[in-house]
């Protein structure tokens, strides 16, 4: 029997921002905690546990909620906005496969709270190709001993690790 690293939902939704950044995250290696984005996401992370919108734990993935709505499971991922959508759409795909695995049946639903819209996810047949090739990618990627070469992307100005790839040294 062979090892499998586990891949993570953050590790998705990294992943298919940037893959630099994936390969950092895998490493453990700490963004910049003083930077604006890493502020705000906290805030809000703490904002919706205080409203009683608590993570739920399933196995060994976390979802931002979870609801039965008549005999139907609806796993929600809740993020500020559309800007990183298809991340947020394979972190949940990958969330509702997880589930299948477990025997859950269940449908997602991505909510983007500043933009006020709702979005369906179904895991077909299609999206579960492109996730498994995803999580094959990813493990390549952990296994790499060096990050992948830093690359100009429209989120470098927002990310907290900016400086691990663009500092003057």
């Amino acid at each position: 029997m062979t090892y499998e690293m586990p891949v993570t939902g953050t590790d998705i939704w990294y992943y298919f921002i940037c893959k630099r950044e994936a390969w950092l995250m895998m490493r453990k290696i700490a963004p910049d905690n003083e930077d604006e984005n890493m502020e705000i996401g906290r805030f809000i992370h703490e904002y919706t546990k205080k409203r009683g919108k608590k993570e739920v734990d399933v196995g060994h993935i976390k979802v931002d909620r979870l609801k039965k709505i008549k005999d139907e499971y609806v796993v929600q991922e809740i993020k500020k906005s559309a800007k990183f959508r298809e991340s947020a759409r394979y972190q949940l795909l990958y969330y509702l496969d997880t589930l299948r695995q477990m025997g859950i049946k269940a449908k997602g639903e991505l909510t983007y709270s500043e933009e006020k819209k709702r979005e369906e996810v179904v895991l077909t047949e299609n999206a579960k190709k492109k996730l498994d090739e995803t999580i094959d990618s990813i493990r390549k990627l952990a296994k790499q001993t060096t990050p992948p070469s830093p690359k100009k992307i429209k989120f470098c100005r927002q990310c907290a690790y900016k400086e691990y790839c663009w500092a003057e040294g």
